[in-house]
């Protein structure tokens, strides 16, 4: 209804009515409680942090980042800032924007976060986003991120203390740290720590417990302790001589491609070490690795003194293997 009909329809209701007493006016009616304002709807939970990484480690990078700002506009949850950190830095479903990246992970840092502690030590190692490359300037965020239980900040700050970076070289320091990395699992650890027992480089030689360390990080597929451990097990040090196993270790670690490996392997199938004697797998590895850049004197005369066929069928074999 219009203000005009309102009104209109206002004067024919007091004409109608009787005229009103000259007597002071009835005291009006309360007017009725309004009503409680409606109940706000509840705000949803955000999505957990591992939605978040699940998505990023799926690839849906987007999605992660939608996932980790609602998780920083609600609970300044400091993994969140560590992954959108890593998305800026990266450039990853986001354009790369390593000032922002910085911005998240000092942040992320503030609150706790070991891997924004540890990340900001790379960007010094790497010299990004602005950070001047010192190693020297990581050490710092390291054993913050290391006293934390970061492992790689653990194993870093071993290969910083072996290399002399942001101090003298120690490498009573380098073995401390490379042990607390390796018993919290980290293969790389192991190797080198293993290396330093085996060597008595900073702590004093055992080969016991070189052989025990060795063991663990070839366990995880490390080439390098395959090989070594390989080694160890042959000759039998810190350990039971096993020239079986040796040669297992060998053959594993050839086959994903280590012409020092072959080498080795092609050595203990000419010579039945191991395993059972095979001329022409022996000359195969050994073709096949010099073709990579481990050449053999001794293998060489091996072959040389084949049966022709058998030589050709290895050379075969080695060039249908590097296809």
């Amino acid at each position: 209804m219009s203000r005009r009909a309102l009104a209109a329809c206002l004067v024919a209701a007091l004409a109608a009515a009787p005229a009103l007493a000259q007597t002071r006016p009835a005291r009006p009616a309360a007017p009725a409680p309004a009503a409680p304002p409606a109940a706000a709807a509840p705000r949803p939970e955000p999505p957990s942090a591992d939605s978040a990484y699940a998505a990023y480690q799926r690839g849906h990078y987007l999605t992660a980042f939608r996932e980790a700002t609602e998780r920083v506009e609600a609970l300044a949850d400091p993994v969140s800032m560590t992954l959108l950190a890593e998305l800026h830095a990266a450039g990853i479903g986001i354009p790369q924007n390593e000032e922002r990246a910085l911005g998240w992970y000092r942040l992320a840092a503030e609150r706790g976060d070991r891997n924004a502690i540890f990340a900001l030590g790379m960007l010094h190692v790497d010299g990004r986003a602005g950070q001047t490359r010192d190693p020297a300037l990581a050490k710092p965020h390291f054993e913050r991120a290391a006293g934390l239980g970061h492992i790689a900040a653990a194993y870093n700050l071993g290969l910083l203390a072996l290399a002399g970076h942001g101090g003298p070289r120690d490498p009573a320091a380098a073995a401390q740290w490379f042990q607390k990395a390796a018993d919290l699992g980290s293969a790389d650890a192991q190797y080198a720590y293993a290396v330093l027992l085996k060597d008595g480089n900073g702590v004093p030689a055992d080969l016991p417990r070189a052989a025990v360390y060795m063991g663990r990080a070839a366990a995880q597929d490390l080439l390098e302790a395959q090989i070594d451990f390989a080694v160890m097990v042959f000759n039998g040090q810190g350990l039971p001589k096993d020239e079986a196993r040796a040669a297992a270790l060998f053959r594993k670690a050839a086959l994903r491609g280590n012409p020092l490996a072959m080498n080795r392997y092609a050595r203990l199938l000419a010579a039945g070490r191991g395993t059972a004697p095979d001329p022409q797998k022996a000359a195969q590895w050994h073709m096949t690795a010099h073709m990579l850049g481990a050449p053999d004197g001794w293998l060489q005369e091996f072959v040389k003194g084949m049966d022709p066929v058998l030589r050709d069928a290895a050379e075969r074999g080695a060039r249908e293997w590097l296809r």
